[in-house]
């Protein structure tokens, strides 16, 4: 690991080891910390030589490490969690300066999230079951046997970047995979350090690799290579068509987790006074730099008026500021071009008579002199915006939404499936039996009722439509990192 100038200069992890940049006399990508604009990480960027070396190192270690039984296996994954909780203060601070979100943020749910992804999979891995079926006219014994898939190719995003990537390296370790991670050329930093913790646990050579670089190349790589029969991916929408169509002609399983516009129902039963932290929450956390925000709130019109004076209250007390100040709500978003990318959904929305009720697409007159060069904005919302508009149809990725009224269940619910994403929605009533009635219809992965990111890992997660392919959570995940073979042996 190496460090210089007070830039971290961030280096490849393959076969259990550092590699030396100057080894392949390889070029950098500048890492910019999003509060004060100023590059505070060289990473390494990689290509196909390096993805090459890390495979065979992967493929080398799979023999040894799929033979593992489940509980040597689940020892690893809880030193690994018990390593990380020890060194969550630098995990968070890193992650903070990284991806722009508050510290606070960060120690309160990145790095637990990462924590729990490996101890929730070192428990599960103990308890996974297979299925079995005596057929009593054939006279014949039929169970599944499940086995690893072999080398998996892990693609994580950045505006999550250890608690996703570690929900992708946990089932993969404990079903008995070896790995190859390519976290987000704009937040390596924690992966890099996660790397330092696998050596620390003695984790076995090759059994987690890690290149870091652009997705074009290392992405692309990882994905077209032979020997990488599953590719587990989340991020953008985008990217997931050009993986499906880089990896057709190789068969392989794949789990996509993608974009997402996702709705929040508020009926005129909802209890405000739980509804309006509800939204300000589902809207801006982390920057609104999360796949599950609400960016489109219906509102029932008997109390549109009510809700939009009491929610424009109290997003206007969110605070926006320097990551480091634990009393902030809300940090920089991730970079230049993607403050510029939502900026100017703003002004579209402006431009087609929408009307910015809260926030804007100025920087906070409350940001210091010391970070104006940060990427910041305020929570923004937005009134007057037709369904038909890019701001209610596209996914922004930021702290942005918009609220619009609605009459009764049967328009919402084709409203707010009238976009091409199907990830998440959220449901505002008291009415249990309409609580169930939209589940059922709404076009989603997720739906929650009265409450917003509550998640039970045992349950599956993913989206439908254009937000993916799959899913994500206990059983699912380690089904995916395994294939199943059905034996069958004649009783006679």
């Amino acid at each position: 690991m190496a460090q210089g100038d007070s830039i971290i200069v961030v280096e490849n992890f393959i076969r259990g080891a550092f590699v030396d940049n100057g080894e392949n006399d390889l070029q950098f990508i500048d890492s910019y910390e999003p509060a004060t604009g100023q590059i505070w990480a060289k990473i390494p960027d990689s290509g196909d030589e390096e993805v090459s070396k890390a495979v065979v190192a992967a493929k080398n270690a799979f023999p040894r490490w799929s033979s593992f039984s489940a509980q040597d296996r689940a020892d690893y994954l809880t030193k690994i969690a018990d390593l990380i909780e020890q060194r969550l203060e630098q995990f968070a601070e890193a992650e903070s300066r990284d991806s722009g979100k508050p510290v606070a943020l960060a120690k309160a749910m990145d790095i637990p999230r990462a924590i729990l992804n490996f101890r929730f999979f070192a428990s599960a891995i103990q308890h996974y079951t297979s299925t079995s079926n005596f057929d009593d006219k054939a006279g014949a014994l039929n169970y599944v046997y499940r086995s690893p898939v072999g080398v998996a190719g892990l693609i994580s995003p950045w505006n999550l970047p250890l608690y996703l990537l570690t929900f992708k390296i946990a089932p993969a370790l404990a079903a008995g995979c070896t790995i190859v991670a390519k976290p987000s050329e704009m937040t390596s930093v924690t992966a890099w350090m996660l790397c330092k913790v696998f050596q620390d646990v003695g984790l076995p050579a090759g059994v987690v690799n890690m290149v870091f670089g652009y997705g074009t190349k290392v992405g692309e790589a990882i994905v077209r290579h032979p020997d990488v029969p599953v590719v587990s991916f989340t991020g953008s929408t985008p990217v997931g068509h050009r993986i499906t169509q880089v990896s057709a002609p190789y068969c392989k399983k794949l789990s996509l987790e993608l974009g997402g516009k996702n709705a929040a129902i508020i009926f005129d039963d909802a209890p405000l006074d739980a509804v309006i932290p509800g939204c300000v929450r589902s809207s801006f956390t982390n920057q609104g730099e999360v796949c599950l925000c609400s960016s489109r709130i219906f509102v029932q019109r008997g109390i549109y008026e009510e809700f939009l004076q009491k929610f424009v209250e109290a997003t206007k007390e969110y605070k926006v500021g320097v990551p480091s100040d634990p009393t902030v709500n809300m940090g920089a978003l991730i970079s230049e071009q993607h403050k510029e990318k939502v900026q100017g959904f703003i002004r579209l929305a402006e431009a087609e008579g929408g009307i910015i009720s809260c926030g804007g697409a100025d920087t906070p007159e409350t940001i210091p002199e010391s970070h104006k060069q940060g990427y910041f904005l305020p929570p923004t919302i937005l009134t007057n915006v037709s369904d038909q508009s890019s701001c209610m149809q596209d996914e922004i990725f930021g702290p942005v939404t918009c609220v619009v009224p609605f009459d009764n269940e049967e328009e919402v619910v084709d409203r707010a499936n009238g976009v091409k994403y199907g990830l998440c929605a959220v449901v505002w009533t008291k009415d249990l039996a309409r609580t169930h009635r939209l589940a059922q219809r709404l076009q989603v992965g997720t739906v929650w009722a009265n409450c917003w990111l509550v998640r039970d890992l045992n349950m599956p997660f993913g989206g439908s439509k254009a937000s993916g392919v799959g899913r994500e959570g206990c059983k699912e995940s380690l089904d995916f990192f395994t294939e199943s073979r059905t034996v069958c042996i004649k009783l006679e």
